[in-house]
């Protein structure tokens, strides 16, 4: 196996244009299982953790853009404004793990159980994708996983990161697992309010081939937001049938299957118990904030 180690962002993108099969490895803690396991044995692999362009983010006219090789420990204590994103990042694997893991690495393995990809999906994040000869590729999210660890990038791209309009108004991520630390996700769910936009956003994890949106309960709270007056006021009340018809409905974009770790039922009973939680949590944050 070939070991590359390009210095700047340009000679790994001619490195991948020369050898496309090379493998990219940032923190490697999806990679190194695979290969610890003899489960991939790629011709080459990549070292792309100390690219400097690559671990850098900015904001830019309302937008937000993080790079690839940003790590979840810089995540979780520097970027305390996406809510979600933290807690999400809180939850991946041990300290050790969240000062090596990226983003970059979640969207590269596009495993439906990866905690930092629902975020995204509600955030109508899109992935920024480049190759040698400053080519760059932007793919709305939804377009880039394709199936169980499958996804959209060129054998000749690289994951530059990720890009997504910054809204107001809260959100949460939650998973339920079989334990509480380090343990892939049986269900995960993130909610996103947008108050200018007046729209909830919500993306479910490991209960489908890829990130599941669920674009019926998603309308259907909003309106019901905008009918009980809640989006104007809110302190305003929203009646609990319609914060459980909620759950029903977002359990119902579920896709779940049965495997080891727990039957499509019981995965489709936690879609509906996270998603009450989620948007009562977002109810209760907008009460403590006046929106705002």
């Amino acid at each position: 196996m070939h070991v590359l180690l390009p210095r700047t962002l340009e000679e790994a993108l001619e490195m991948k244009a020369s050898a496309p099969p090379a493998v990219p490895i940032a923190g490697g803690t999806d990679l190194m299982v695979e290969l610890n396991f003899d489960r991939t044995r790629p011709q080459a692999i990549m070292e792309i953790s100390r690219l400097p362009e690559l671990n850098v983010w900015r904001r830019e006219n309302g937008t937000f853009s993080l790079g690839a090789g940003v790590p979840y420990s810089r995540i979780v204590r520097d970027l305390t404004e996406f809510r979600p994103l933290v807690e999400a990042s809180r939850t991946v694997g041990s300290p050790q793990i969240r000062n090596r893991g990226t983003v970059g690495g979640n969207l590269g393995t596009s495993s439906p159980a990866g905690d930092a990809l629902p975020v995204l999906a509600a955030y109508d994040a899109e992935v920024v994708l480049a190759k040698a000869g400053g080519k760059i590729r932007r793919l709305p999210f939804a377009q880039f996983m394709t199936g169980p660890k499958k996804n959209a990038l060129a054998p000749d791209e690289l994951i530059l990161g990720t890009r997504w309009k910054v809204v107001r108004g809260p959100g949460s991520f939650s998973k339920i697992g079989t334990r509480n630390a380090m343990v892939i996700a049986l269900a995960s769910l993130c909610l996103v309010l947008d108050e200018d936009g007046r729209s909830v956003r919500v993306a479910l994890g490991s209960v489908g081939p890829t990130i599941l949106r669920a674009p019926d309960a998603e309308s259907f709270a909003a309106r019901a937001m905008e009918t009980a007056g809640v989006w104007r006021d809110p302190f305003g009340p929203l009646p609990t049938r319609v914060i459980e018809e909620f759950g029903e409905r977002v359990a119902a974009a579920a896709k779940p299957i049965d495997d080891v770790r727990g039957t499509a039922a019981y995965r489709r009973h936690a879609c509906a118990v996270l998603a009450q939680r989620a948007l009562r949590w977002a109810l209760d944050d907008r009460k403590l904030t006046g929106a705002r």
